[in-house]
Parts: structure tokens; C-alpha cells; sequence
């Protein structure tokens, strides 16, 4: 049973995509119930939530059933640019996990929910057999760099197990689903734990 005292809310933007803590979402918003959504949480200076989409599209499309996870992060808009009319390009950092109830539509199609948050990782420092997680992903920024943008934001924690987990789910050539699941695992060691194995598995990491 849900307690209403610890719940909220939240206006919902369902995407083909699973946002972490602390990761990055750049968005490019045209639909008016998004337009309104952005502008009412950067006047408000309130956040959202993502939620993967399992079923449906990203734009609205007539009759279209649409279907997606309870489990979600909340996202604050760090940066927003109306250069084009009617078109909204948004920066955006995901904050917290939560767990949505009582998920409505409204007559515009904006979704929205009352939310449970979800306690965030704890501040854990990898396991002495995963610290090769952390290293190795300092390697990929560095490339990454060298590249151009990095999509990640600072500041690196890699002293920090879940931020390390995080941003290699981030990246990792991974099915949706897996992501999602990843997401919402509690332990920070076991989600970093599961990457580590996966680097093997793909011989970015020596066995």
C-alpha cells in the first residue's frame, strides 16, 4: 500500500530511453504537451520524470496504446534553448529513482502520476576486484574527450560505485529492458558487479 505522505505529483515524459542518476538526457521538444510541461517546471523549478517506454511512441500518435515502467528517474532541466519557435532543446540531469501510482492522462495527453522516491545509492567504494571498472572508464572519457563532447557531467566520481555503474550502463551496447533493470536494482555493487562481468564477457576488461 502506497503512503500518501511520502508521495507526490509528477508530470511524466515517457521516451525510449532509461535515465540514471546523475546522467545526462538532451532533449528536443515540439509536442505542445511537452512545450507546456518544460515551461511550467523551469517556471516552477520543479523536475520530471522519464520513464522507458515498453510499448508506443515518443509522439503522440491517434488511438496508439501506449505502455510504459513504473520504475523511473526524475529529471531537472540544467539548460533550456528556445532558438527555433515552437521548439524547446533541453539539457537535463536525472536526480532520483521513483516508482509511479495512479498514472493518469490529462485532456492534453500529458502524463502524469503520484510517485514514491526511491532511496539513492549508497556512497560505496568498489570492491578491490572491480576497481578495473573504474579505471577502464577513465580510459573512455579520455577518448571520448579527444573526440569531442563527453556525455557525461561532472563532477567523475570514481571512487563511487553506483556513479561508475551508471554511467557505463549509460553506454553499454545493452537492450532497453537490460538497462531498465539495471537501473532499478538496488545494490550499487551488484549493478557494478554485473557490468564487470559484462566488460569481461566483451574482453573490454582482462578476465
Amino acid at each position: 500500500m502506497t503512503d500518501p505522505t511520502t508521495t507526490f505529483s509528477l508530470p511524466l515524459f515517457p521516451l525510449q530511453s532509461v535515465l540514471f542518476p546523475d546522467g545526462l538526457l538532451g532533449l528536443k521538444v515540439f509536442e505542445a504537451r511537452y512545450l507546456d510541461m518544460l515551461s511550467a517546471c523551469l517556471r516552477e523549478q520543479r523536475p520530471f520524470g522519464v520513464v522507458l517506454l515498453k510499448r508506443g511512441h515518443e509522439v503522440k500518435q491517434g488511438g496508439e496504446a501506449v505502455e510504459f515502467e513504473s520504475v523511473g528517474c526524475m529529471a531537472e532541466l540544467i539548460e533550456v534553448d528556445s532558438a527555433q519557435p515552437g521548439i524547446l532543446h533541453a539539457r537535463c540531469r536525472g536526480t532520483q529513482r521513483f516508482i509511479s501510482h495512479e498514472v493518469q492522462q490529462n485532456a492534453d495527453g500529458l502524463w502524469t502520476a503520484q510517485v514514491e522516491p526511491i532511496d539513492g545509492d549508497a556512497a560505496l567504494l568498489p570492491a578491490e576486484e572491480l576497481v578495473g571498472t573504474a579505471a577502464a572508464l577513465a580510459r573512455v572519457i579520455q577518448t571520448m574527450k579527444q573526440k569531442g563532447p563527453v556525455p557525461f557531467l561532472e563532477p567523475y566520481r570514481f571512487e563511487d560505485a553506483g556513479w561508475i555503474a551508471n554511467r557505463w550502463c549509460e553506454i553499454l551496447p545493452i537492450p532497453l529492458a537490460a538497462r531498465q533493470k539495471l537501473m532499478e536494482l538496488q545494490d550499487p555493487l551488484v549493478r557494478l558487479q554485473l557490468v564487470d562481468q559484462f566488460l569481461r564477457q566483451k574482453r573490454i576488461l582482462d578476465t
